[in-house]
């Protein structure tokens, strides 16, 4: 184990212990460093302010029709109203699935539900060609910004790098992904939400998709890209002219890495998760840290 220390004047100490790739950081100041305690990363995170969000006038109906398909699938409810019930039928849904390739398909077939028929068909057919791949994938990023915020919490676009030495503005950052910090499991954000989001754009939209999760801040990378777009003046004007009609760090575009390769799965989970708190008191081991349902 490594320990590192930094001490300037009267700032705070910041201690950092490294361990089996876990993290830990010490807040003191160094003139009370007895009597204050250590905080983990995790700790640290939660206690920081909350990026602010205002909620829009059709989040309750996108909330609740997200959790009505979602009781559907699940053939259960969660007495609990708003956000705190969907996030109990979240992890019913987790516990139905024999296995966490039944889980994330699952929840591949509840977001293929939220869409009117044939919809996803044409756009994977009609829009997703365009450009090799580039429109798609800005229009998706942008759609997500306006529509997902309920779910995810704030984000907003951004650009991100594609495999093929560009960039492009088909990335959209979440400052802290609410629904990862209110079911505090990593299993729950890999195959309720990851993995079978990834697997939606990419198979039934023709959207390659990357999700990168941050489990230390709960922030989340969404990347969308192509990946054999070179840009003509065609192209040019038709992205202008459909962002100005649309009025429009998930990476949209970008082909994710197979499961099993996943460094998500290779994670502890959270602290604070239930399932991975269940298993080490069962276990009678503080060291185990895996997820159970990763």
């Amino acid at each position: 184990m490594k320990a590192l220390g930094i001490v300037v004047g009267a700032a705070p100490v910041v201690c950092l212990s490294v361990r089996k790739r876990r993290f830990r950081v010490s807040f003191s100041s160094s003139s009370s460093s007895s009597s204050s305690g250590s905080k983990t990363v995790e700790q640290v995170g939660i206690a920081a302010p909350k990026p602010e969000y205002k909620p829009g006038v059709f989040d309750d109906l996108f909330l609740n029709s997200f959790r009505n398909k979602l009781v559907q699938e699940v053939g259960w409810d969660s007495k609990k109203a708003g956000y705190d019930g969907l996030i109990e039928v979240a992890n019913r849904l987790m516990m139905k699935g024999t296995t966490n390739s039944d889980t994330v398909e699952a929840a591949v077939r509840i977001l293929r539900s939220l869409f009117p028929p044939y919809l996803l068909e044409l756009y994977k057919m009609l829009i997703a060609p365009i450009g090799g791949g580039k429109i798609a994938a800005m229009m998706v990023a942008r759609v997500t910004v306006l529509t997902c915020q309920w779910l995810m919490g704030p984000c907003k676009v951004n650009s991100v790098d594609l495999p093929d030495g560009t960039s492009c503005s088909s990335g959209v950052y979440v400052e802290r992904c609410k629904y990862l910090e209110e079911s505090k499991c990593v299993g729950i954000c890999a195959n309720t939400c990851k993995f079978p989001t990834q697997t939606f754009f990419k198979d039934h939209m023709g959207v390659p998709l990357l999700m990168e999760p941050n489990l230390g801040d709960y922030s989340c990378q969404v990347i969308l890209s192509n990946l054999s777009w070179r840009p003509t003046l065609y192209d040019d004007l038709l992205v202008i002219t459909l962002l100005y009609l649309l009025k429009l760090q998930f990476k949209f575009g970008v082909l994710p890495p197979l499961p099993e390769d996943d460094t998500i799965l290779k994670e502890p989970c959270l602290e604070a998760c239930p399932n991975a708190a269940q298993r080490r008191m069962v276990a009678r081991n503080i060291d185990v840290t895996t997820c159970p349902k990763a």
